[in-house]
């Protein structure tokens, strides 16, 4: 047992303490961590078979954020969350996904030994498959795409416009390749915007075809929702380390576009409103 490193992370000093001088009285090489940033430092350094970390931890991030980590820089080694509640709702079910075990605290020593040697035997059980936010927006364009329309065929006011499928939503497939370059870029959250040509010609395409701008805005919110939506359904293969960056950039960019679309369709207002 000395080979087999495990990194124990957990905030509470006497846990982590306790759990330490247990898990070296049973011959284990152990490296402890107090937070998240510790734990992400020890994983960046050293290679380890196990991670055995509490889920709920203070400040940024989680158990879940150091899972993540260790299954892009250790991806032989096994993960298990301590989690002081047994219940989770299904969101957090499918989040524990990427991680081999829950255990349930408090665990006695000889459950938490025997979990960690069958841990240990069986090695990881779940497919190493992880996603940026950027890569799941890519290969789901058409799906949310499709559920946009399905979710905007339910407001009376926008369909009150008649429009094919293909003219209502001939602008989102831009949209989409514009937040997957936002994404994969570094501008920052809340700079000056860039200019889109395609937003541009959005606003002067739904002033022509008779939008109000509440309609523009309630598109707008729509596509966010299943965006949103989308990135729901796909917990279970998400990146933790780069999501809240990237809900917080998604938001940015649509607004954004709106922004670009509404200066366009106001002034091709008033240049329909000028006389002749």
């Amino acid at each position: 047992m000395a080979d087999t490193r495990i990194l124990l992370v957990d905030d509470d000093e006497i846990v982590r303490h306790s759990l330490e001088k247990v898990l070296k009285q049973y011959g284990f090489a152990v490296t402890t961590a107090a937070s998240v940033s510790e734990a992400l430092k020890h994983i960046s350094s050293t290679t380890f078979d196990l991670l055995l970390s509490d889920l709920h931890m203070p400040g940024a991030g989680d158990g879940l954020t150091i899972v993540s980590a260790m299954r892009h820089s250790n991806p032989k080694a096994v993960t298990m969350l301590l989690s002081a509640f047994p219940e989770m709702d299904a969101a957090a079910r499918a989040i524990l996904k990427q991680t081999d075990h829950v255990l349930v605290k408090p665990i006695e020593v000889p459950a938490l030994i025997k979990a960690i040697k069958q841990g240990l035997e069986i090695g990881p059980q779940l497919p190493r498959v992880m996603e940026t936010v950027a890569a799941i927006l890519q290969r789901s364009a058409e799906a949310t795409i499709r559920e946009w329309f399905d979710r905007i065929r339910t407001d009376k006011r926008v369909m009150a416009i008649p429009m094919t499928y293909e003219l209502r939503t001939s602008h989102l497939p831009q949209i989409f390749r514009d937040l997957v370059s936002r994404l994969e870029s570094t501008k920052p959250i809340g700079s000056k915007e860039l200019v889109s040509v395609a937003a541009s010609e959005h606003g002067i395409d739904r002033c022509r075809q008779g939008y109000t701008a509440a309609m523009m805005v309630e598109e707008s919110r729509m596509l966010q929702v299943c965006i949103f939506n989308t990135l729901q359904k796909n917990l279970a293969t998400i990146d933790f380390r780069v999501v809240l960056i990237g809900v917080m950039t998604i938001a940015d960019e649509i607004d954004s576009q709106l922004s670009q679309a509404m200066d366009s369709y106001i002034a091709e207002s008033v240049a329909d409103a000028m006389p002749a």
